[in-house]
């Protein structure tokens, strides 16, 4: 039974896109296929996340798929957020008019893009999770030009140019981590096994591990949309159809950084905790900053949301600075919770998209007039990112801030929080002028009133609330998966 628990979430995503290619994208019934399955993983997440709480961690013979608590959490993220872009892309692919042919592809490399992010949080292998994390950089890249416009192109080549340089950074990190484990006795197949790594983290050489772990870092937290490698995440989300952002934003950089707190857990131990604090809070900070700079001239909204991605993972990298269980326990309910908020931002983003054919926040006014419904989720959806209570990012947040002041790090939580403020003025600046604003009389609209667009349906707008009641629930209480969480936190914080 534990086998069948493990192998499930990557047998699933993979059996829906052997579907798609035998059967294509059928409307009315292959196009729901993505949703039973990722229904189905959700539910297998729920019963590992159950017995990792239960009796711990839980692995196949020789420990290449393994399963504790903070890979239990993720991927019931991972299950979450895929679940709602399943449940939105029949819509969003029938209001962009898509080709029964290239959404054929679609649903395939989609489903491939999830079953490569199950596989990564489920490897107990280091060289494993790295594979898993390369294959989402070759899955996604089809998928960020799907529209197969020249920025769509040019959006997909810069993708993989910069996310392939941060991979072989951390391939470079993970050989060296290897070389210093085989030194310390481990066998080859133990060198790069988390768990043992763990164990056995006070036995490598300092020198040789201290440069593994700085690239290692570097290049995942690259994938994670931290600096300097960053440059690929605001063009990728923008181009990309409205689920795959959503998916990327809220599973594929939380995925990212999973691999940091694992590298994490081998660094402190083996190094002490100030190496890597010090080197996560000079990459938090720096990202934090360079993100409240670009969207304060921002004028693209998806854009907008992107460099709203880089400052939540610069929070997310400032809580695990901080180390602590605490911190720790914020950062993995804010991955949650960002990931619920953004996917309801990305999607309802696709809509305004279709509905204006222009991302630019000059060409949307009025929404909330003309469009109430689709306004309301992505105001919503907004206000749960910029940290408003009920939402989770407040519970979150608070977490960080307070773990912070405790841990003797007032001041960076101080500055980033500053930073943040600055983000939050924007976005709210930004996504005003576009919910409320008057439209200005010209051509255009002229021709949107003889020939309105058509609104959101309810059908359409269900995935979308349930992301948002998602966000509330977590920022009310976390409930029985309370228990999940601090397992989870003690993995990795420190007491």
């Amino acid at each position: 039974m534990t086998i069948i628990l493990l192998l499930a979430p990557i047998g699933l995503p993979m059996a829906a896109a052997l579907v798609y290619a035998a059967a294509g994208w059928r409307p009315y019934t292959t196009a729901w296929v993505g949703v039973v399955t990722t229904a189905l993983l959700a539910a297998d997440a729920l019963s590992l996340a159950a017995t990792a709480t239960r009796h711990g961690p839980v692995h196949t013979a020789g420990g290449v798929i393994r399963a504790d608590a903070l890979s239990a959490w993720m991927l019931l993220g991972v299950a979450a957020v895929a679940l709602l872009a399943c449940w939105a892309s029949p819509a969003y692919l029938s209001a962009g008019h898509t080709s029964a042919g290239r959404a054929r592809w679609y649903g395939i490399l989609l489903h491939l893009f999830i079953a490569a992010m199950a596989s990564a949080v489920l490897a107990g292998n280091l060289g494993i999770l790295w594979v898993a994390v390369e294959a989402t950089t070759i899955v996604t890249a089809f998928l960020v030009g799907h529209h197969r416009s020249r920025t769509a192109l040019e959006a997909a080549w810069k993708y993989v140019v910069i996310c392939s340089a941060a991979i072989a950074i951390a391939f470079l990190g993970l050989v060296l981590l290897y070389y210093a484990a085989k030194h310390a006795g481990l066998s080859g197949e133990d060198a790069l096994d988390w768990a043992t790594l763990t164990g056995h983290a006070h036995q490598l050489d300092p020198a040789v591990t201290r440069i593994a772990i700085g690239l290692a870092v570097i290049g995942f937290g690259a994938k994670a949309g931290l600096v300097p490698l960053h440059a690929w995440l605001p063009d990728a989300h923008s181009q990309a159809p409205a689920p795959i952002s959503a998916l990327m934003s809220g599973v594929l950089l939380p995925v990212a950084f999973y691999a940091v707190l694992r590298v994490k857990a081998v660094a402190d131990p083996a190094l002490g905790a100030g190496y890597l604090r010090t080197l996560l809070l000079i990459l938090a900070l720096a990202t934090l900053a360079l993100a409240a700079v670009l969207l304060i001239g921002q004028r693209d909204y998806k854009r907008m949301l992107a460099y709203s991605s880089m400052e939540h993972m610069g929070l997310i990298a400032l809580a695990a600075a901080i180390g602590t269980r605490l911190a720790i326990a914020a950062l993995l309910l804010h991955m949650a919770g960002h990931g619920l908020a953004k996917t309801v931002a990305f999607l309802s983003s696709g809509h305004i998209l279709h509905r204006h054919n222009s991302s630019q926040i000059t060409d949307v006014r009025a929404l909330a007039t003309r469009m109430p419904l689709l306004a309301g989720l992505f105001g919503l959806a907004i206000v749960a990112l910029l940290g408003f209570p009920p939402g989770a990012l407040f519970a979150s947040e608070l977490g960080i801030a307070r773990a912070g002041a405790t841990a003797g790090l007032s001041w960076a939580t101080a500055a980033a929080f500053a930073l943040v403020g600055a983000a939050f003025a924007a976005i709210g600046a930004h996504t005003g002028r576009m919910l409320l604003s008057p439209q200005p009389v010209t051509a255009t609209v002229a021709a949107e009133a003889s020939d309105p667009p058509a609104a959101l349906t309810p059908a359409a707008a269900t995935p979308l609330i349930a992301g948002l009641l998602g966000v509330a629930a977590l920022g009310i209480t976390v409930g029985p998966a309370a228990g999940l969480l601090h397992a989870a936190a003690n993995i990795v914080g420190a007491p």
